[in-house]
């Protein structure tokens, strides 16, 4: 019998049900919170830079000690990390509250509550993204992730519209209180969640049984060396490195050129957002149909993205562009996906978190780096000229790395010749 395909396979699990609603539930909290504390910080300063200073801030701790915090989620116990994780979250959520209620809250005290929202975030985003997958066989993870991934757009949704229904009748507190109710919720499902027959087993070395000590710095050196050690992992980086900072930014790119050379207006761009977000869920259920994800895969669809990059940069017309727009956030979510599964699968389950917190350090750089270069390109080349530019760089990189690889793959290994032997020979035939 022919193993399933279904996207949502995953949801076969009772426990994958129970984790996918408290996502739920988590993500429409967060958005919640996200909505309204930009208009929290200009209300306090009446400063856009300070409200950009505050998302900065609670980004920071992911650059810096990343790694310490997937460090700690392969040491401690799966489960009772991700319940107190999201336990604390949900304290600094009810405190942000009672202050706002009170009218207590400043801006010294909102930049060291984002500060701690963001330290506890290090252990609390690879926690519960290995938590997830867990629950399910490991030909099963694709399709969690990309559950997952469809959670998360419905939980924006309605984040953003359960925060105007907040705010406009109980106060801006209540989106905060309803964001700590949120991590509550899933600190209490957590306990009763069971992996399915087949789940990975997660078997953590007993201590020093690797001979490389116990300290918490030795640990992190262990997660670096395998992940650089790891070919895989390695081009997994360059790959969506590049994509992120010369594609993907389309909520600034694409704005620049519907507003700019299409000559359209905000209406406009809201159209193409729009399909942006309709193209990232079909991504995300056909990324769930994945089984065994391959970086290869990722590369062709980020140089695929590319390409259409690269045409929609040249477009005539709106409605061009918006035919373009489609099939781009398609291929980028279905890249993500398979990105995404292979991040999480390819180390040993002792290491994983690990491997995610060096990935949250690499990701971040590339958040806070990415639009300012992008930014700097366009004002050399323009709209058009960084989206072709960018997509060209993307498709080229790619396609120089892949053919790199393909030499190195197919290039004979020579054995030590003695004199009545033909110099160069291979030691081994293809077919060997």
């Amino acid at each position: 019998m022919p193993a399933s395909r279904s996207p949502w396979r995953s949801l076969r699990y009772r426990s994958m049900r129970w984790w996918s609603v408290a996502n739920f539930v988590s993500n429409a909290g967060t958005w919640m919170q996200l909505t309204v504390q930009n208009l929290l910080v200009l209300q306090i300063t009446g400063s856009a830079a300070a409200a950009g200073l505050s998302m900065s801030v609670q980004a920071a701790p992911a650059l810096l000690i990343s790694v310490l915090g997937g460090a700690a989620v392969d040491r401690w116990p799966r489960k009772l990390t991700a319940a107190v994780s999201q336990a604390v979250l949900g304290a600094i959520a009810f405190t942000t509250a009672v202050l706002v209620a009170l009218d207590l809250l400043d801006m010294t005290s909102l930049m060291v509550l984002a500060a701690l929202t963001g330290v506890v975030a290090t252990v609390d985003n690879p926690a519960c993204a290995l938590l997830g997958n867990d629950l399910v066989p490991a030909e099963d993870v694709p399709s969690a992730i990309g559950v997952g991934a469809l959670v998360h757009q419905a939980g924006r949704l309605a984040g953003a519209a359960l925060a105007g229904v907040a705010v406009g009748f109980l106060g801006t507190s209540a989106a905060y209180f309803g964001n700590g109710l949120s991590f509550l919720f899933v600190a209490s499902v957590i306990p009763f969640l069971r992996p399915a027959a087949g789940a990975a087993k997660r078997d953590v070395p007993a201590p020093g049984a690797t001979g490389s000590g116990t300290g918490p710095d030795l640990t992190v050196r262990e997660g670096l060396a395998y992940f650089v050690r790891r070919p895989r992992l390695v081009a997994l980086a360059g790959v969506t490195g590049i994509s992120s900072v010369f594609g993907r930014n389309y909520g600034l790119t694409l704005a620049v050129l519907v507003t700019g050379p299409l000559a359209g207006g905000a209406g406009s761009f809201g159209t193409v957002s729009t399909v942006l977000a309709v193209g990232g869920i079909l991504g995300a259920v056909l990324g769930a149909r994945l089984r065994k994800p391959s970086v290869r895969l990722v590369g062709a669809l980020a140089a695929a993205g590319a390409l259409l990059q690269v045409v929609a940069g040249l477009s005539p017309s709106l409605a061009v562009l918006i035919a373009l727009v489609l099939p781009m956030a398609v291929v980028e979510s279905v890249s993500d996906t398979a990105g995404t599964a292979v991040l999480q699968t390819d180390p040993p389950p002792h290491m994983r978190g690990r491997v995610l917190g060096v990935w949250g350090s690499i990701g971040t750089v590339w958040s806070l780096g990415g639009p300012p270069a992008l930014g700097l390109l366009m004002e050399l080349a323009g709209p058009r000229g960084a989206l072709v530019t960018g997509g060209l760089l993307i498709a080229g990189a790619i396609g120089a790395g892949a053919l790199l690889r393909r030499r190195r793959a197919t290039a004979p290994v020579l054995l030590r010749t003695e004199a009545h032997e033909a110099p160069g020979r291979p030691a081994l035939t293809p077919a060997a």
